[in-house]
């Protein structure tokens, strides 16, 4: 169960919705960046002549660069108001999404991506942050549900728009649409935030080698990052290889693609907020163990998945979206939750980069076990799957032996050394 904290009074301060949704949207946008490259994987291996491999680097290239740019801001994120880190790190990720519109061939669109990950990988942790710092314990598996909806609205609104985009117009254009609705989602940000600096009264940040000192030499901290990675394995392995499955060997047209994110994003939309009341209700470990087990199940059906009609193929795809991404909830929960408020930036920074090159790590793993048959098929989906179970599983044994300090005291780090 949850610490004697989680009882705080569970009714949001005022302005704290408007925070949320206003962060809600920023993630939503920098989540249709990272997502519409999934669906539009058939295109771009027709296009470039790529494979699998190719377009599992494509991918990859991302989080590798959010992990090492999220490594580096770490150590610095937390001598910063949090409202002026966020809006300075979103207009670099604006500046990058309008680069990828542009690229005119497969290698420089891969340094796009690239350059969008610098400044995109930043953004999540950062994010996770803010909403650790302004809600209580009590009720962040709800804050972060509704945060992460921002996934369940992107295959609801954004993804499917993309597709309808690139089908009707070329795979740039959902880009360079993305990027002129980020100026504005960055305006109403600028307007709406709120200096966020309560932070800062936990006294001067410390030097580089002393922040990784209180980090990493913390065991507790250490088995939340081993959860997050696992988490990104148990996941990633699938999710960027989803639509060129259902194309190649479930007989899904890229035109309805569109259908199978619109259901799957509708229902998550609803599902998130329950999983996440529950979760604050009654323990965000024993929710995220029900959860993550109950995902095993869409997880192996959707690699194995043969040709089926659509509406068979759509309510597969619900049944992952709602128990594979509704893990995560409760899992942020718990993770922003094994860290004292005066190291919380720099912890969900070093945790966003996990993210990020755990879930590289998984489409890098994908695409080297993934492989392409004569008639165009794909082999391998399903080894992939099972790998992902695994995954899930070490999740929960991991979930279990996280101690969670709420916004108290941190365990306490190693003794500072004599200067």
């Amino acid at each position: 169960a949850d610490p004697p904290a989680a009882a705080a009074d569970a009714r949001r301060a005022p302005h704290e919705l408007a925070l949320l949704l206003t962060l809600a949207a920023v993630q939503f946008t920098h989540i249709v960046d990272f997502m519409i490259m999934m669906p539009l994987g058939p295109q771009f291996m027709r296009l470039f002549g790529i494979g699998p491999q190719e377009f599992g680097f494509l991918v990859s290239s991302y989080t590798f660069a959010a992990a090492a740019s999220g490594f580096v801001a770490a150590f610095g994120i937390d001598r910063y108001d949090r409202k002026r880190a966020l809006l300075a790190l979103y207009a670099g990720f604006i500046v990058a999404t309008a680069l990828c519109g542009f690229a005119p061939s497969y290698a420089l669109l891969l340094a796009a991506r690239v350059v969008a990950g610098v400044f995109g990988g930043v953004i999540g942790g950062l994010i996770f942050a803010i909403v650790a710092d302004a809600v209580p314990y009590g009720r962040r598996a709800r804050a972060t549900a509704l945060v992460a909806s921002s996934f369940s609205l992107a295959a609801v609104a954004g993804v499917p728009l993309a597709i309808w985009l690139a089908a009707n117009f070329s795979w740039r254009t959902p880009f360079l649409v993305l990027a002129v609705v980020s100026v504005g989602v960055g305006a109403a940000a600028a307007r709406l935030l709120p200096p966020l600096r309560a932070h800062l009264t936990h006294g001067a940040a410390p030097h580089p080698v002393e922040q990784l000192r209180r980090i990493f030499g913390v065991p507790n901290h250490l088995r939340a990052f081993a959860f997050t990675l696992v988490l990104m394995f148990a996941g990633f392995t699938v999710i960027p290889f989803i639509a060129p499955y259902y194309v190649a060997n479930v007989g899904v047209a890229e035109a309805d693609l569109a259908a199978v994110y619109f259901a799957g994003g509708c229902t998550t939309l609803f599902t998130a907020q329950v999983i996440g009341r529950l979760a604050d209700r009654h323990g965000k470990k024993r929710m995220f163990t029900l959860v993550a087990l109950a995902s095993i199940a869409p997880i192996l059906i959707t690699t194995h998945l043969p040709p089926l009609p659509l509406a068979a193929v759509v309510a597969v795809a619900v049944l992952f979206f709602v128990f594979v991404t509704g893990r995560f909830g409760p899992a942020m929960a718990l993770v922003s939750g094994s860290v004292a408020p005066a190291l919380r930036g720099s912890f969900m920074s070093f945790n966003a980069s996990l993210q990020q090159l755990g879930s590289g790590l998984a489409a890098l793993a994908s695409g080297t076990i993934i492989g392409r048959a004569p008639d165009g098929s794909l082999t391998g989906y399903g080894s992939v799957g099972w790998l992902a179970v695994g995954c899930t599983l070490g999740c929960v044994w991991l979930a279990w032996r996280i101690r969670v300090v709420g916004d108290g005291a941190a365990p306490a780090p190693p003794p500072a050394r004599p200067r």
